[in-house]
């Protein structure tokens, strides 16, 4: 029997939908529902026509949870039959079925009134508009190019009409994850929207706002001050069955911080920030001031920790000063005082609104900066490397170059607790810091850590290939950040991790445009700051992309040799290609020459590099497979 996967949605003891109306008449039919929880109402409208010179008579019908239509036509050959249906969707979260039911039938009049064609066209133009700053072209790969194209279309079904209720972990493709919304919008998605459509990436983060009050109460209910946003949630309650691989990931405050800063950097939407965001920025800089603590170290220098949670990776859950967590909430800390100084400087009345509206004080602000540049940030100078956490390499290497493909993925084939015990990775967790805070580290640091880590990450969540693309890339493993690349773009057309039936996975498809734009295009925007250092691959011709900064849209080509911008629209864009500022124009392409695409180093292979080796201890490093016994029922999420 096919075991427990607890990425699967799970089956209802009780009916969801609870039938409220139906309705037809000669070729229409309308079924309205309301949620059995949350009391939401939605409502179904489908209408037909049909054209034909053959007879024909036609049923209509309608019971709680059917609507039919049959038609019974005398045809004849040659004579055509055309059939048309039209679907309408209504949904609210108060309005009662039968005002559904008439806005419905309203809409399925205005479709009857304004034709077929009429519709179609209005379609056209939002897609062309969307391909219009969204589509990356891949230069002589038609494969990748096409599946490419297929995941930026699965964003655009996914975000278009989140009208800030958030975008759930399959979108609109599957019943996976039930529906629920995680830290992936704002880490992987997000920054796609902000590029090709920041008033759908506001509407994403509105979600977050309108998510406030019970993040406070999430706070309050885990002993914290400020808010505390649920790890998997659709209506702001923490819906995780396994804290220690859901609620203990409190970085997701930080991700939500990084999304609102990001957005605010690259659009210039001030009034946003002012007025919604910066709520939230302050709320979650408290839970981090109040999570965290003060040690006072030898000589009376004081650091400060945080305890208690799980980073990115869940194959590792509930340490201390997680690497990725602490660096995360110290951008939250300072990107919070430092805007709510700016407000004070330059909105002295949203300044004041803010300041009464949650009772903020000036010490707090103060106190953020400290506990900012007070973050413990661990590193192992006998390996050179961040350490995930404080015990992190304390523990034994998984081998897994040597674990059978039967036991993979690893989270279906042994327990947790047997996991917690080695050094192996479920997805990137450091060097998915390395990438968002990635001004905070030199190039050699990032090159170390990626070696130590790369060989014990298991890729078995679909977020990881592609974070690892995009420093695979920065520090010189081109062919690895292929690899990666394609495991990402894949990752549901090729079903590589078995359960594409459950919907597509909409944060890889976002993390395919990340390993596009900011792995291979070599893009950063750190602070606002626009910077390229590309890294084309071997064998492409061009990697072309849109982006949308603040009024202007500017596109890059990257070729071989060089890589070249223009602005489409509007203003001047300030940029920076590999330390050399350009300010590029419209209507004059800036043209910048390119010495190579990046070093290129052979792929990391064998065994991990560091088995044999000592730790500062004196022990050696060793890497083993632990014995597997298949359970039904293993607990943890991806």
């Amino acid at each position: 029997a096919e075991g427990w996967d607890p990425r699967r949605a799970a089956s209802f003891g009780e009916r969801v939908l609870l039938p409220q109306l139906n309705w037809h008449d000669e070729s229409r039919m309308v079924l309205c529902y309301q949620v059995a929880r949350s009391g939401m109402t939605i409502g179904v409208g489908v209408d037909h026509s049909i054209e034909t010179a053959n007879p024909y008579e036609s049923v209509t019908s309608t019971e709680d949870d059917i609507g039919k239509l049959a038609y019974r036509i005398e045809a004849r050959q040659g004579v055509p039959i055309v059939v048309r249906k039209v679907v309408v969707y209504q949904t609210s979260r108060g309005v009662p079925a039968s005002e559904l039911n008439d806005r419905c039938r309203r809409t399925l009049d205005r479709v009857a009134e304004w034709g077929f064609a009429h519709y179609y066209a209005r379609q056209r133009e939002w897609l062309d508009e969307f391909w219009l700053n969204a589509d990356v072209e891949t230069g002589g790969q038609p494969g990748i190019q096409q599946a490419v194209r297929w995941c930026l279309f699965q964003l655009a079904q996914a975000a278009a009409r989140s009208d800030g209720l958030g975008i759930p972990a399959k979108g609109v493709t599957g019943s996976g994850y039930e529906g629920h919304y995680f830290w992936d919008t704002e880490i992987y998605l997000v920054p796609f929207l902000i590029y090709t459509s920041p008033r759908v990436a506001r509407n994403a983060l509105r979600f977050r706002v309108n998510l406030l009050p019970q993040a406070r109460e999430r706070a309050a209910v885990m002993s914290q001050r400020g808010a505390l946003f649920p790890w998997r949630t659709i209506n702001g309650e923490e819906a995780s069955a396994y804290y220690a691989a859901g609620t203990a990931q409190y970085h997701i405050d930080a991700d939500v911080a990084f999304a609102f800063a990001k957005y605010r950097d690259l659009t210039g939407d001030t009034a946003f920030m002012y007025r919604d965001g910066a709520a939230v920025l302050v709320e979650t800089a408290r839970m981090w001031a109040d999570l965290g603590f003060w040690r006072i170290e030898a000589g009376g220098a004081r650091s400060f920790h945080i305890h208690g949670v799980t980073g990115p990776d869940e194959y590792t859950a509930v340490v201390n000063n997680n690497m990725f967590t602490n660096v995360m909430a110290r951008a939250n800390l300072r990107t919070a005082a430092a805007l709510v100084r700016e407000m004070r400087e330059t909105d002295l009345e949203a300044y004041h609104r803010l300041v009464d509206d949650l009772q903020l004080a000036e010490d707090e602000v103060a106190e953020w900066d400290a506990c900012a540049d007070g973050m413990v940030v661990l590193f192992d100078e006998t390996f050179g490397i961040h350490p995930q956490d404080e015990k992190f390499l304390t523990s034994e290497l998984w081998d897994l170059e040597n674990t059978p493909d039967d036991k993979r993925p690893l989270l279906l084939n042994y327990h947790p607790l047997v996991i917690y015990r080695f050094q192996v990775l479920k997805q990137a967790d450091v060097v998915l810091g390395l990438f968002l805070q990635g001004d905070q580290f030199t190039p050699d640091e990032k090159r170390a850590d990626f070696e130590y880590y790369d060989p014990i990450t298991t890729g078995d969540s679909t977020l990881s290939g592609v974070v690892q693309s995009v420093i695979a890339a920065e520090v010189g493993y081109q062919e690895m950040a292929m690899q990666y690349f394609l495991s990402g773009l894949y990752v549901d057309l090729a079903d590589l991790h078995s359960n594409a039936r459950d919907g597509v996975h909409i944060a890889s498809t976002g993390g395919v445009w990340n390993a596009l734009v900011y792995g291979f295009g070599g893009l950063r925007d750190h602070h606002g700051r626009i910077t390229f250092d590309p890294r084309l691959p071997q064998g492409w011709s061009h990697l072309t992309f849109p982006l949308q900064i603040r009024e202007s849209r500017l596109r890059v080509h990257i070729e071989p040799g060089s890589v070249t911008f223009t602005v489409e629209t509007d203003g001047p864009v300030e940029l920076a290609v590999r330390g050399i500022p350009y300010v590029v124009v419209p209507g004059e392409p800036t043209v910048v020459p390119l010495a190579d695409q990046g070093p290129r180093r052979a792929s990391l292979t064998g065994s991990h590099p560091l088995v044999g080796l000592h730790r500062e201890d004196g022990s050696v490093v060793q890497a083993v497979v632990p014995e597997s016994h298949l359970q039904d029922g293993m607990v943890s999420e991806d």
